[in-house]
C-alpha cells in the first residue's frame, strides 16, 4: 500500500531544513516516490502507472490524446518492431519527431526495447542531426509520416529508417517483460561542445528515476496534476517534465511555442488546467509581456524557471500576474545532473538583490566550491567553481574519454561519490543558499540553451573570407542576452550578413546563430596573447557592420510590419531591405512578431517563414495570405485595416507619413 506523504504530518528531510520558511513548499497530498523505486527501470515504473490509471489521460498535444492504456500499447507495438529489426542488447536509436505525442510514444518504445534514446529535433539543421546520429552510432532512425522526408535525408547515416505510422495493427500490444537493469543507458542527450561539435551526455535509467524522485517529492507531483512540456524532447530539461508526469499517473501537455505563439499560451494554460508550468526565464519573461492581468490561472499551483539566470524583475512579474496560491520555483541544474539546487518563492518572499540565488540543497546532491588551486573554499561569500558531488551524476560523455575525465572525477574507492566540475562560479551565503557568479570558462546560456562560443567560431571560420572571429554575449536594449560575433575578414571577399546567417543556419540551431555581426580590423588581445572578448566594441544597431541601402517602408502593410519590428526590437529605423535578425532579433521575439501580426491582419505567419525574409519580402508573403472575407464583411475588414494603418502612421510621425504613397 502506498504511503501518503504530507509535510504537515512528517518532519522535513535534513536537506529541507535549510529552507527559509517551509510554508513556501507545496502542501498537497501525493504518493511519495520511494528511494528504492530508483533501482528498477523507467518502463517498470511507467507500467505500474498504467495498471493504476489505465483510463486516465496521459498525453494531450492538442491534436492527439492518449490515455495510459493506449500510450502503453502504442509503445509496446513500437518496441516489438524495434526488436524484430535489431534484436536485443543496448544500442542507440535515433528519434526524429515533432514536439508532441508521437515523440513520447517513441521514447517509451525505445526504452521498453532496452535501447538508448537519441532524440533529434526536426528544427535542427540537417548537418547537426546527421552529426548526432553518426557520433552516437545509431543504427536505426524512428520517424513518422510528418518527418519522413527529413528522415530519408539522414538515411545514409543509419542502417534503416522505421516509419512508426506504417506499423501494422497485427503487432502485439502486450508488455514485453524484458528485464532492464537500472544501469542500462537510457539517453544520450546532445548539447553544445567546446571542441566545435555537440557532445553527448549519457544517463542511465537509475539517474533518470532519481531525477524524477527529487522532482516528484520536491513539488509533490500527484496523479491529478497537469504538467506543461515546453522544452524540446532533445533537451535535458524535458526529461523531468515528461517522466515526472508519466511516472506518477499525471497528465502531460506538450506545446510547440513556435507554432502556437506566446499570446495563446495564457489561454492554453487555463483551458488545459495546467497545474505545473516549466520554462526557461527568457520564455517566461516574453510570455509575461503578453499578459493583461485578466486571468489568474486558477489551476496553476507552481511556476518553475530554470536554465539561466533569474532576475528580480522576473519575480516581480510572477507576483503581478499569478495567484497568491501559486508558488515560484527557481531551479539550478545541468544536462550532467538535472536538479542541483532549488529556491522557492511565495507571496511572503522578499528579494533584495537583482539576480536571484539558485537556492538550497536537494537530496543526494552536495555542492562544493573549489578554488584555482583545487582546494575547497571555506567560509561564506567566497568565490569558487561549483563542483557537484553525487552518486547519480551522468555516466560521462559519449565516446569522449578525455572530456569525461576532465569534467568528472571519481574517488579513490568505488564507494566514493563522483564529482562533476560544472565550470560555473558561485559562492555560499551564510544561510546555505548558493549564489551564481558567472562562468569560469567561455560557455554562455542563450534563452536557456548551453552555447560554447568555440562551436560557433569554428562554424564561422568555415566561411570564405573570414580570417578570425570571436563570439561573445551582451545584453540588448530589452535585457535579453544575445550572441555577437566579432569578425576579421580578408577585405577581398567580405561576406554579407545574409550569407553568414544562411551558412550558420545550415550547421547550427537558431539559438546558436549570432544576433549581431561586427567587423573589426583585428581581435583585441590580452597581455598573454589571448583574445580579449571584453574589449570588443559594443554593437551599434543603428550603424551595422554590413550596411544595406536604406529604403523606408512604402505600403500600408510594410509600415505596419515596420512598426511591429520597432516595438518588439526597440530600434529606431527599419527599412524594407532589413531582416529581423539583422536588427538583433531572435526566435522568441519572432514569436512576438507573429502574434502581433496575427492580431493586425488576422493571418498567422509561422516564425520559420520569417527567418530569412526582409521586411519587404515578409510584407509580400503576408499580402498573399490575406484573404478578403465575404462581400458583406469586406467594408468592415477594409475599415479595420485602414484604421490600424492610420494608428501606426500617426505613431511614426510626420516624416514617415510624407513617405506613404498616395492610395
Amino acid at each position: 500500500m502506498d504511503e501518503i506523504y504530507s509535510p504537515e504530518t512528517n518532519s522535513p528531510a535534513p536537506y529541507e531544513q535549510s529552507f527559509q520558511g517551509l510554508h513556501s513548499r507545496p502542501t498537497n497530498h501525493f504518493v511519495e516516490f520511494k528511494k528504492g523505486d530508483i533501482e528498477h527501470s523507467i518502463t517498470d515504473r511507467f507500467e505500474q502507472q498504467v495498471l493504476r490509471y489505465p483510463e486516465r489521460l496521459a498525453v494531450n498535444d492538442g491534436s492527439q490524446q492518449l490515455n495510459y492504456d493506449s500510450l502503453n500499447k502504442a509503445a509496446n507495438r513500437l518496441a516489438r518492431t524495434i526488436l524484430a529489426e535489431c534484436g536485443t542488447g543496448e544500442e542507440p536509436i535515433g528519434l526524429l519527431f515533432e514536439h508532441g505525442a508521437p515523440g513520447i510514444v517513441a521514447i517509451l518504445g525505445v526504452l521498453k526495447a532496452g535501447k538508448i534514446c537519441v532524440p533529434l529535433d526536426p528544427v535542427y539543421p540537417h548537418k547537426r542531426n546527421s552529426y548526432m546520429l553518426e557520433d552516437s552510432h545509431a543504427s536505426i532512425l524512428l520517424t513518422n509520416d510528418r518527418n519522413l522526408s527529413s528522415a530519408k535525408g539522414l538515411s545514409p547515416v543509419v542502417r534503416k529508417v522505421i516509419n512508426v505510422d506504417e506499423i501494422g495493427s497485427s503487432v502485439s500490444t502486450e508488455n514485453l517483460n524484458i528485464p532492464i537493469s537500472p544501469d542500462t543507458i537510457a539517453y544520450i542527450l546532445y548539447t553544445s561542445g567546446s571542441s566545435g561539435y555537440p557532445k553527448g551526455v549519457v544517463q542511465n535509467h537509475r539517474n533518470v528515476l532519481h531525477t524524477v524522485m527529487k522532482y516528484t517529492n520536491g513539488i509533490h507531483i500527484c496523479a491529478d496534476d497537469h504538467l506543461s512540456l515546453l522544452p524540446s524532447l532533445s533537451f535535458a530539461a524535458s526529461v523531468p517534465d515528461m517522466h515526472g508526469a508519466l511516472l506518477n499517473g499525471a497528465s502531460l501537455f506538450p506545446l510547440n511555442l513556435k507554432d502556437e505563439g506566446l499570446v495563446k499560451l495564457a489561454k492554453w494554460l487555463i483551458m488545459e488546467e495546467i497545474t505545473i508550468y516549466h520554462s526557461v526565464p527568457t520564455v517566461f519573461r516574453h510570455f509575461a509581456k503578453t499578459l493583461t492581468g485578466e486571468g489568474n490561472f486558477p489551476k496553476l499551483r507552481l511556476v518553475k524557471l530554470c536554465g539561466e539566470a533569474v532576475y528580480k524583475n522576473d519575480v516581480n512579474l510572477f507576483m503581478r500576474y499569478f495567484s497568491k496560491k501559486c508558488r515560484l520555483l527557481i531551479g539550478y541544474g545541468a544536462t550532467e545532473m538535472n536538479i542541483i539546487r532549488e529556491y522557492y518563492f511565495d507571496e511572503q518572499a522578499k528579494l533584495d538583490e537583482n539576480i536571484v540565488p539558485v537556492g538550497y540543497g536537494v537530496e543526494d546532491t552536495d555542492v562544493l566550491l573549489i578554488d584555482d588551486d583545487g582546494r575547497e573554499v571555506v567560509g561564506f561569500n567566497r568565490a569558487g567553481e561549483i563542483v557537484v558531488k553525487s552518486p547519480f551524476l551522468a555516466l560521462g560523455y559519449w565516446r569522449d574519454e578525455e572530456l569525461t575525465s576532465s569534467k568528472f572525477q571519481s574517488g579513490p574507492t568505488d564507494s566514493d561519490e563522483k564529482k562533476y566540475f560544472t565550470g560555473d562560479l558561485g559562492c555560499m551565503m551564510p544561510d546555505g543558499c548558493l549564489r551564481l557568479l558567472g562562468r569560469k570558462d567561455l560557455q554562455v546560456k542563450i534563452r536557456g540553451n548551453r552555447v560554447e562560443p568555440a562551436e560557433v567560431e569554428m562554424a564561422l571560420l568555415g566561411i570564405d573570407g573570414i580570417k578570425e572571429t570571436a563570439v561573445f554575449t551582451r545584453k540588448d536594449k530589452q535585457g535579453d542576452q544575445i550572441l555577437i560575433a566579432g569578425i576579421v575578414t580578408d577585405r577581398r571577399t567580405s561576406p554579407t550578413v545574409d550569407k553568414l546567417r544562411a551558412f550558420l543556419l545550415e550547421k547550427l540551431p537558431d539559438y546558436m546563430v549570432p544576433s549581431v555581426f561586427i567587423l573589426v580590423d583585428a581581435l583585441p588581445l590580452t597581455p598573454n596573447g589571448k583574445v580579449d572578448r571584453s574589449a570588443l566594441p559594443a554593437p551599434d544597431l543603428s550603424k551595422r557592420a554590413f550596411e544595406k541601402v536604406f529604403i523606408p517602408p512604402r505600403t500600408p502593410l510594410e509600415i505596419q510590419i515596420a512598426e511591429v519590428w520597432r516595438e518588439v526590437l526597440g530600434v529606431d529605423h527599419v527599412g524594407i531591405n532589413d531582416s529581423f535578425f539583422d536588427l538583433g532579433g531572435h526566435s522568441l521575439r519572432l514569436m512576438e512578431v507573429a502574434d502581433k501580426l496575427e492580431n493586425l491582419i488576422s493571418v498567422r505567419i509561422h516564425p520559420a517563414v520569417m527567418i530569412s525574409k526582409t521586411l519587404g519580402e515578409l510584407a509580400s508573403a503576408c499580402q498573399k495570405k490575406i484573404k478578403l472575407p465575404q462581400r458583406s464583411d469586406q467594408m468592415t475588414f477594409r475599415k479595420r485595416f485602414q484604421d490600424a494603418t492610420r494608428r501606426v502612421v500617426s505613431r511614426i510621425g510626420k516624416k514617415n507619413r510624407n513617405e506613404i504613397p498616395s492610395q
